[in-house]
């Protein structure tokens, strides 16, 4: 595993040109799906996938060779007819797979690629029935196009079992070629990508324009070449690469739009791979990675959306988990469906981000938006069977006599249809259908308490005896007590101040600095709008969940591990006590130092935060629901770590070891006291905050009446000023909830 994990290690870095990363990799295009109503497989379908494709044109980009598109490519049904035309011995359809290679032109080289497919196809007890050289007309490329253009090959195998489990067998045996050639070495000039490999659907794509599709790929035009539904994608890089491997469709998805938080969900997906299990594979360490390393957003929502789909759930079902519509008080939907979306988002985060989502398994075939609707995806329903849903209307000519219905997906919502009945399935069916599949409700109900509902007879005392030496410690000002931790307590809102920072930066600074200085978010630019998180408050969510852990993604039963809801992330000095005496159905914590020996300097900084990550590690092992890294405890000879640095360490320390899914992460620390201190210690990892200090410094003023308040008052305050600061930060990067922000890494460090 070790060997394996160095291998995406070196990929990765191999990957880097200049000062780009491929984690970078966003997009901004045109999509756009055309599928049957009358169940017929036709050419025409695929013709008018293409005339849709075509007529999205300028939704994509060309390089400045003016030829050289930035991708463009179709999903279509397996044509079994046209395949059989070509000489290809297949058996019936269905007991069969097929999909396209990219190869490297140099003949010594691929041959190398193709004997290890050959030797992972015979260890999957599959049948090699065929290769097939694919024909295409690269006078169409440009220059740059040419220079980087693969050889294509279409590949059919068959094998026993019914098609669900050749299906399942296929993706098996695609993962365990890509990690074959990975460990090989072989894979590390970008010049093998397996396009798809299924018994019921298949991509051709490329570094095309919309326009040169139809030219480049001779098949397409073939009047046997038939399939109920058509899936285009016209790529529109920002800040971006082109290149042939990330030209869309995906195996089942076409996306236009961002990612935001890819960063974390790669993690998060990493993380949580020690805990999955799946009847349909016995051996899970075969399809890992889920998320292969080195592509775009949209590739890995693709990763992800495709391992749901082949461990189990239904296109919908894995699509409401990944891109769930908002779901909190202010939204009118039925308990039952909030109930779904509250136990799936114990067990995933939000992919979040603006997006228009087309899918298809090879039969179902549909499309959703983010819950902003934040990318517009419009349709059109003809009298003569048809559906037609892109990215804008007028992609498709045609009478407006035979216009049956027009329409818009909305926030949240999605739409499918069956491509063999023809039968259309809006999103109130296919969301009641979900809700009430299991008695989700219930099982919240037996499982998981509320924070603010359980009460606690015992005294927390908010007021510290060395407050005076903790301020100093961590470096409080007058300014911050007097212009920022008293205006919060008494507005229940972050202070107004004039615009602009004239504070030499950090790093450039001879006095010195709390580590959250170094740090800047990163903010929604080029294609990617902010949210206003004031009159958008319907889609905005700071809840969490404290003990969620050991959760199998791709099970649902109702023994859920005990979980604690919170509202807010920060938490009291009485809630942080409550958490770690609370012993219901066996909750247990761990509470961990932040500390070093301050007499061993930077020597000391590090053994500490090296026996941090270990005794954490010990924790998880232990089965402790959640940890809390407190730095309570600073004295002549303590000095305390700081905590961006020590929450940092332990969450990619568990990520890297896939424990991070096993426990919460509790920080108790005097440091943070600003908006931004908090935002960073989530993005950085951090499940919730007890920022103890400012609560002893609001007693104080309290105590002394420089705050005209109670201290219930004053701390509530101070509370709801942070909460309402931590959304805006969250919408400066067009995110939605702090679940898909924890451990999103939205910084740049300066």
């Amino acid at each position: 595993m070790k060997q394996q994990e160095n291998i995406y290690r070196q990929l990765s870095e191999s990957e880097q040109q200049s000062l780009y990363s491929f984690d970078n990799e966003h997009d901004a295009c045109g999509v756009g799906l055309v599928m049957t109503l009358t169940g017929e497989k036709t050419h025409d379908i695929v013709e008018k996938g293409i005339q849709v494709l075509e007529n999205m044109v300028h939704r994509g980009a060309e390089s400045a060779d003016r030829v050289t598109g930035d991708g463009a490519g179709i999903l279509v049904q397996i044509p079994h007819e046209f395949i059989l035309l070509q000489g290809i011995a297949v058996p019936e359809e269905g007991r069969y797979g097929t999909g396209l290679i990219f190869l490297p032109k140099e003949e010594k080289k691929r041959a190398r690629y193709l004997q290890v497919i050959r030797e992972v196809i015979a260890s999957e007890a599959l049948t090699l029935i065929g290769l097939r050289d694919l024909p295409v007309n690269s006078s169409c490329l440009g220059e740059i196009a040419l220079s980087n253009e693969p050889h294509i090959v279409q590949i059919f195998l068959t094998g026993p079992g019914s098609r669900e489990e050749l299906e399942r067998k296929l993706y098996l045996t695609r993962k365990k070629i890509e990690k074959t050639i990975l460990q090989s070495g072989l894979g590390e000039d970008r010049d093998f990508y397996v396009v798809s490999l299924s018994t019921k659907q298949m991509i051709y794509k490329g570094m095309l324009s919309s326009l040169q599709l139809r030219s480049y790929f001779p098949d397409l035009s073939h009047p046997h070449f038939t399939s109920r539904v058509a899936l285009v994608h016209s790529r529109f890089s920002t800040n971006t690469f082109p290149t042939w491997d990330l030209a869309q469709p995906f195996r089942m998805l076409a996306h236009n739009g961002e990612i935001n938080t890819i960063r974390g969900n790669r993690q998060w997906m990493q993380s949580r791979e020690s805990v999955l299990s799946s009847p349909h594979f016995p051996d899970m360490e075969a399809l890992y990675p889920v998320i292969q390393p080195g592509m775009s957003d949209s590739a890995s929502f693709d990763n992800a959306l495709e391992f749901l789909v082949m461990t189990g759930k239904s296109l919908p079902h894995a699509m409401a988990m990944m891109v769930p519509e908002s779901f909190n008080d202010k939204n009118p939907i039925s308990d039952a469906l909030k109930a779904f979306y509250e136990y799936h988002s114990m067990l995933m985060e939000p992919w979040d981000g603006p997006a228009t989502l087309l899918f298809s398994d090879g039969r179902y075939a549909g499309g959703m938006l983010d819950r902003n609707g934040l990318r517009p995806a419009r349709y059109t329903i003809t009298c003569d069977g048809m559906l037609i849903l892109a990215s804008e209307t007028g992609t498709l000519e045609m009478e407006g006599s035979n216009i049956k219905e027009r329409g818009r997906l909305k926030p949240g919502k999605m739409m499918m249809v069956d491509t063999h009945t023809g039968r259309i399935y809006r999103d109130q069916e296919l969301k009641e259908e979900l809700a009430s599949a299991f008695p989700y409700r219930q099982w919240l109900n037996n499982n998981c308490l509320h924070l603010e509902e359980i009460a606690s007879g015992r005294k927390v005392n908010n007021e510290l005896e060395n407050r005076e030496i903790l301020l100093k410690a961590f470096g409080y000002t007058t300014e911050d007590i007097e212009l920022l931790i008293k205006p919060m307590a008494l507005e229940g809102k972050e202070p107004v101040s004039s615009m602009g920072n004239d504070v030499t930066p950090a790093a450039f600074s001879d006095k010195p600095q709390r580590l959250f200085n170094y740090f800047r978010q990163q903010f929604a630019q080029v294609t990617n709008p902010p949210i206003d998180p004031i009159r958008e408050e319907l889609v905005m969510s700071l809840t969490g969940y404290i003990g969620a852990i050991h959760q199998n993604l791709l099970q649902e039963i109702p023994e859920l591990s005990p979980i604690v809801r919170i509202k807010s992330p920060i938490l009291t000095n009485t809630q942080i006590d409550i958490l770690t005496n609370l012993r219901y159905k066996g909750f247990s914590a761990a509470v961990i130092p932040m500390l070093f020996d301050s007499e061993r300097g930077a020597e000391g900084l590090q053994e500490s935060l090296d026996t941090l990550c270990r005794s954490v590690e010990q924790a998880v092992d232990e089965g402790k629901h959640f940890i809390v890294l407190s730095d309570r405890g600073v004295d002549a000879t303590h000095a305390p770590i700081p905590s961006l640095l020590a929450t940092s360490a332990v969450h990619l320390y568990l990520v890297e070891r896939r424990k991070r899914m096993q426990i919460d992460i509790v920080v108790e620390s005097a440091e943070p006291r600003e908006v931004m201190h908090f935002a960073l210690l989530f993005g950085f990892g951090a499940n919730a905050v007890n920022p103890y200090l400012v609560f002893a410094e609001l007693a104080q003023q309290v105590k002394k009446g420089a705050l005209q308040l109670d201290f219930d008052t004053a701390k509530r305050n101070y509370i709801q000023a942070v909460n309402k600061g931590l959304l805006k930060v969250l919408s400066k990067m067009g995110n939605s909830t702090l679940r898909s922000y924890r451990g999103a890494h939205i910084f740049e460090a300066l």
